[in-house]
């Protein structure tokens, strides 16, 4: 799996887990709802950390929650 997929896939499973609406996560964040789509949808090969930031935030959570999944692993991500 590549990073922005993994990164989308946490984002997912996050805002499940909250019960939060992409349109929700932009109204906490200040995230534009298109960069969301965008993260969710891995239309970009990166996503600058500062996105991520303010994403946990709007979803009340720390960056280090974030990454704290296995879907980080080394073992799951593409080099």
């Amino acid at each position: 799996m590549k990073l922005n997929q993994a990164v989308s896939a946490r984002l997912a499973q996050l805002l499940k887990q909250e019960n939060m609406t992409q349109y929700q996560l932009y109204m906490k964040s200040g995230v534009p709802k298109s960069t969301i789509g965008n993260v969710i949808n891995c239309s970009y090969d990166s996503v600058k950390l500062r996105i991520i930031h303010e994403i946990c935030q709007g979803i009340g959570i720390s960056v280090s929650e974030f990454f704290r999944s296995p879907l980080f692993d080394e073992n799951n991500l593409e080099p």
